[in-house]
């Protein structure tokens, strides 16, 4: 009872400390953090403000969109009231009959802040206008109606372009939650599943992908995250893929792989993470976007291979069973990919002759026993 206590326990507490590190998560967030940044360099993004505004999370966005509307009513109001009062328009000015006032109807600083709220906004309800008395009245309405188009466009533009990034078409792109490495075409090839959720495409898709690993340079330096290139292709390259229905892409494991020297035994050892970006053209905004992705070790299964997914109905369509998506089947697999090439040089040695160089050739004299 003891046993089977400790057992889940470690399994559940202390693997979990276990796990490893990511720099991308598995939706394509990248984990990293900058620290030590100095005053000048936070500056930049102030100058920037644009892309600022659109990195900000939906909440932070909102707070700054009603702050600004609101603000700029009320510091408007306030000069509005003042004004009224530099120009004795208020009521407890006791202005005569024939006095004209700058702004009809202003009574106060509520007064001051509806007549600034339906100045910006142009509501023009008509009970309180700017009359020609004041020239000061005349440049504040003309000042208020300017800025306040050039607030209406930047947020308004702020919350369009954040509502159609083509993050959000990145979402339905899936990656299969495992990659697996089995022999495909005769050779042994790493193999991660990609779908489109929808029937749009996109447009001059690449897929290629980024192995981040801890490497030490014959100096001594260590280098963390060092990244090396993977290529990965499906049957028709890995440019402009027609991206209608699933894909089976593949990394080709052979001399070149950093892969070639791992073997089934000695993948849960190692010490990587595996990114897979997919880079398009959204078909319907012509808005270039990214989607991406990692594996850790424990995430490539050895010896496996992706369930089918792609049928053909009795009425001629082809049917997409997404139940399969990320579900593997275990296939024969050679244990490395050192022993599959050694074994396929093997049975080309068998078909090939080959001379030995050792060998000498030597010549002997016949006697003729029957001579007399």
């Amino acid at each position: 009872m003891f046993k089977h206590l400790r057992k889940w326990f470690v399994t559940h507490f202390l693997g979990h400390s276990r796990q490893r590190a990511r720099l991308v998560s598995k939706d394509g967030r990248c984990n990293i953090e900058f620290g030590n940044v100095e005053a000048q360099s936070r500056f930049i993004f102030f100058v920037d403000i644009w892309t600022t505004v659109l990195d900000l999370k939906w909440r932070y966005k909102m707070t700054i969109f009603i702050s600004t509307f609101l603000g700029s009513w009320f510091f408007f109001g306030l000069l509005w009231y003042a004004v009224a009062y530099i120009h004795k328009d208020l009521p407890e000015f006791h202005p005569s009959v024939n006095h004209t006032p700058c702004v009809e109807n202003i009574n106060g600083l509520t007064s001051a802040f509806l007549f600034s709220l339906e100045t910006q906004v142009t509501i023009g309800y008509g009970f309180r206008c700017v009359t020609e008395q004041c020239g000061t009245a005349i440049f504040l309405l003309i000042f208020q109606s300017i800025l306040g188009v050039i607030i209406n466009s930047f947020m308004c533009g702020a919350i369009l372009a954040k509502i159609s990034r083509p993050k959000k078409r990145a979402k339905t792109i899936t990656f299969s939650k495992n990659a697996v490495i089995s022999k495909r075409g005769g050779k042994l090839c790493l193999l991660i599943r990609v779908v489109n959720l929808r029937k749009s495409l996109l447009i001059g898709s690449h897929i290629y992908g980024k192995l981040l690993r801890t490497t030490v340079t014959p100096e001594g330096e260590t280098i963390i995250l060092d990244q090396i290139n993977i290529n990965f292709v499906v049957d028709a390259g890995n440019e402009n893929l027609f991206f209608i229905s699933p894909l089976t892409i593949y990394h080709v494991i052979d001399q070149n792989s950093p892969f070639f020297h791992m073997a089934a035994e000695t993948l849960p050892q190692q010490d990587f993470e595996l990114v897979v970006f997919l880079d398009g053209t959204v078909e319907s905004t012509s808005a270039t976007c990214q989607v991406r992705t990692s594996y850790v070790p424990e995430e490539v299964l050895w010896g496996y291979r992706f369930a089918p997914m792609v049928s053909k109905t009795k009425e001629g369509k082809y049917r997409v069973d997404f139940h399969n998506f990320s579900k593997t089947v275990e296939v024969e697999t050679p244990h490395c990919a050192l022993c599959l090439y050694n074994e396929k040089d093997a049975r080309a040695r068998m078909k090939r002759g080959y001379d030995n160089p050792n060998f000498n050739l030597s010549e002997v004299n016949e006697t003729d026993d029957t001579k007399m």
